[in-house]
């Protein structure tokens, strides 16, 4: 296990029920990684939904320490809770771009926007007349997701509007992969055609186009800025290869209660499950409000020791009941931890058990376990 002592003083001693231990120094590894792939290309990190659920501040402080200087986020307000935490020379950007009304305290803040519709670049050049000064900001564009960007359709009025707004300063040019993650999907192919067609007609402008995912296509996704997400926090960026990522999360929960059981028992909630035979059962101190989703009822697992522990019944808002009859009696008691992510059971792992990705396991850990940043 990644906890220093398997000892349940050294786990309990604050009183936890739960331990999230997230490695720093492996998350700066992974970063430095992907910045060697990426060289002489830039690598930002994405660190939106407070860095993946991990720490937003923490995780930025880690990251600037290891050279990162670009920093994503989704929404303009975690964009205001972050900068404060970053020195002046970050550059933190908002995915999402902006809602009407919040144009200037964006540019007073010194966040930079990005620009995904011709009504965003007016607002935005709007605040630029009203402050006096330019602003710099990046555009994106809708390269097949149909998810955030400039359509094509509307990219002629905008280049219109780019030579009529020159308080703006358009830093890059960017667009989203959607299936980078399968490095064997025709729509990475058409959607590096069309960011290529978008570069020619907005010639002059630097690209920032790869993902994680695409990070692992190559050079000809690379472009000046490389924005690594899910790959700086140990998921796998490809999907059916070896993972080349270190983990930087790892789980521990604590046990609150053991018990035996006959045959015939029924488990959890409308006895979901039912005892075949004489079974020992500890129930975890952890549910779907920790981000353990209910739909490992039945499917998924913890270990201890290396050995797996099924979940049995269903997953509770609060807890969840393992069989532990693989394990010699005696061996887990009130306050023993088990492994939920770690060396035996991957984000990967746990996703595909609960039916999901790797992105919502991480996003969806709760805020009652003690975490620990090493």
């Amino acid at each position: 296990m990644i906890l220093e002592s398997r000892s349940q003083a050294a786990l309990s001693s604050v009183g936890a029920s739960g331990y999230l231990t997230i490695d720093l120094g492996a998350l700066r590894r992974n970063y430095k990684l992907l910045s060697e792939m990426v060289a002489p290309a830039q690598t930002a990190a994405v660190v939106k939904a407070n860095a993946y659920g991990l720490g937003a501040d923490q995780v930025a402080q880690a990251l600037y320490s290891q050279g990162c200087r670009h920093f994503f986020v989704a929404q303009f307000v975690e964009a205001v809770h972050l900068r404060p935490n970053l020195p002046p020379e970050a550059q933190l950007f908002v995915l999402n771009g902006l809602q009407p009304g919040s144009e200037i305290r964006c540019a007073e803040s010194r966040i930079i926007p990005v620009l995904n519709s011709l009504e965003q670049l007016q607002q935005w050049a709007g605040a630029a007349r009203r402050l006096k000064r330019t602003l710099p900001a990046v555009l994106q564009f809708d390269t097949g997701m149909s998810r955030l960007g400039v359509q094509p359709k509307k990219r002629a009025e905008l280049s219109a509007s780019l030579r009529e707004f020159g308080n703006v300063e358009i830093l890059f040019i960017m667009s989203h992969l959607a299936s980078a993650d399968d490095a064997g999907s025709e729509q990475n192919g058409d959607q590096l055609a069309e960011m290529n067609r978008i570069a020619d007609e907005f010639p002059g402008f630097d690209v920032c186009f790869a993902n994680s995912g695409g990070i692992f296509l190559g050079n000809a996704f690379h472009g000046v800025l490389a924005r690594s997400g899910i790959a700086l926090y140990g998921g796998a960026p490809t999907a059916g290869v070896a993972n080349p990522m270190e983990a930087v999360v790892h789980l521990d929960v604590a046990v609150v209660q053991i018990q035996a059981v006959q045959a015939g028992a029924r488990i959890g909630y409308s006895g979901a499950h039912v005892a075949e035979g004489e079974m020992r059962l500890a129930t975890l101190a952890a549910g779907y409000a920790d981000g353990l989703l209910r739909s490992l009822s039945g499917r998924g697992a913890v270990y201890y020791d290396g050995v797996r522990l099924p979940i049995v019944g269903r997953v509770s808002m609060d807890s969840m009941t393992i069989d532990i009859s693989a394990l010699p009696e005696g061996t887990l008691t009130l306050g023993s931890f088990v492994e939920v992510l770690g060396p035996h059971q991957t984000l990967e792992d746990l996703a595909r058990d609960a039916g999901t990705i790797s992105y919502e396991i991480l996003t969806g850990l709760g805020q009652r376990y003690h975490r620990r940043y090493r």
